[in-house]
């Protein structure tokens, strides 16, 4: 099934706009927390986003620009404000198509449908990985923060990816070796712990300080 974000601050037609939705079979999931749009994106790895201009905190131009460094799932602006400079500042931020508000249902649903025929009639989406605002993209091997992006070496993302889809949970160093070796001839501990220690400080100076800890004898993790 696929699934739409609305990044929507009226709660009243973000609503409306979740029931039209689901009454086609599609999963609908509205934005909470309008500080951090880019985590509840990675949480809900959407196939679609529904986004408006006028947002708290920062506007849609503003999350549209964030979600296309790190994703090319399709963007639909939703806005009130329908004149040609807003249409064209959407589609210079990213965006795939734009339909002003108030809008008719089945035109609402037709763009919808098309758009999610076409991106994904041809391919498949990339999955991304989120954890404490930092967002790994397995696309392209490198990890956002806060306006920061960093690329990752084959080791060091088999490595952040391992943990990032167990988080809160250890990895033992011999199931991290394990994934090294899928690509490698061989890996030991002593190469395994060089590889950890170059990632961490990669981590660190783009602010995630801490981010992987280490269970002495046993593994590692992310919490």
């Amino acid at each position: 099934m696929y699934r739409i974000l609305i990044v929507e601050d009226d709660r009243g037609i973000a609503q409306a706009m979740k029931v039209q939705i689901e009454a086609w079979g599609l999963e609908a999931v509205c934005v909470q927390n309008f500080r951090n749009v880019l985590a509840e994106f990675a949480v809900s790895e959407p196939h679609l986003v529904l986004l408006d201009i006028s947002l708290p905190f920062f506007n849609g131009y503003y999350w549209c620009g964030e979600i296309r460094k790190i994703s090319k799932v399709p963007i639909l602006f939703i806005s009130s404000a329908s004149d040609n400079m807003n249409m064209v500042m959407a589609m210079n931020m990213g965006a795939d198509d734009f339909i002003a508000k108030p809008f008719d249902q089945s035109v609402f649903i037709a763009k919808i449908q098309a758009m999610l025929r076409r991106a994904y009639d041809f391919g498949k989406s990339v999955p991304i990985f989120e954890h404490r605002g930092a967002i790994l993209n397995t696309g392209d091997s490198t990890l956002s923060f806060q306006n920061q992006k960093i690329s990752l070496t084959k080791n060091e993302y088999r490595i952040l990816l391992a943990l990032m889809e167990n988080k809160g949970k250890i990895v033992s160093r011999e199931r991290l070796m394990e994934r090294l070796w899928e690509t490698d001839s061989f890996i030991d501990e002593n190469t395994l712990t060089v590889n950890v220690n170059r990632l961490r400080k990669k981590l660190e100076s783009i602010g995630l300080q801490s981010f992987i800890s280490t269970k002495f004898g046993v593994g590692y993790l992310i919490e």
